[in-house]
């Protein structure tokens, strides 16, 4: 009988380290997101306003998926670092993604999106419709901030260019970083945000660990 209870709490176990080797975890995320502190910091320092008119809006007055050099362009870039594999060289097709923002993982490019963090409406409704075509495609070609991430292509489609408000991550456990790489972006480009967008951002930050 002990025999028996050995062997099967054994083979509970082997399950549960299977289970637990075969999660996937997120091999990369973009770089210089900020603690828990400094993004609250970072937060309260942002001017809060009524977001701007639509108008004259096009994605094409911000030239992105810039030449990286190599064959490569920004959009294989972020695939590159945020795989946990990737078989390719440039242009990047196949490789092992996990998407952060739902927890689904990948093997096909085709299937994985490049996140804009703060999209390329909301950054025009909060302020770039009066920057340069130049600075234009700086933000949407953004390396060394946290405002590229590669993840499904439906989760990003779902967002579309809503703000934390409206939208959040449907994982729980990626909302804090979610919230802390939004205030990072719009301080590193000083871009304004919205009443509720800050109220959500506070709740957001506020539930973090660190």
């Amino acid at each position: 009988m002990l025999k028996k209870m050995l062997s099967s709490l054994f083979a509970i176990v082997l399950v549960l380290t299977t289970l637990h080797f075969s999660t996937p975890t997120a091999s990369a995320l973009p770089p210089n997101i900020p603690s828990k502190a400094d993004a609250l910091t970072k937060l309260n320092a942002l001017t809060v306003q009524a977001e701007g008119p639509m108008t004259g809006y096009s994605r094409d007055l911000f030239p992105h998926w810039s030449s990286q050099g190599n064959g490569c362009n920004t959009r294989h870039v972020v695939l590159k670092r945020d795989a946990d594999s990737v078989v390719d060289t440039c242009p990047v097709t196949t490789g092992r993604w996990y998407s952060y923002y739902d927890g689904l993982v990948f093997t096909s490019a085709s299937d994985i999106d490049i996140d804009h963090v703060v999209p390329l409406a909301e950054a025009w409704r909060s302020g770039a419709s009066s920057w340069t075509s130049t600075k234009r495609q700086s933000f949407a070609n953004d390396l060394n901030g946290p405002q590229l991430i590669a993840v499904s292509a439906t989760s990003n489609r779902s967002k579309g260019d809503q703000d934390p408000s409206t939208w959040q991550p449907p994982r729980a456990g990626a909302r804090c970083a979610y919230a802390k790489m939004w205030v990072e972006t719009k301080s590193r480009w000083g871009l304004t945000l919205q009443s509720s967008e800050k109220a959500a951002l506070q709740t957001a930050i506020n539930a973090c660990s660190y």
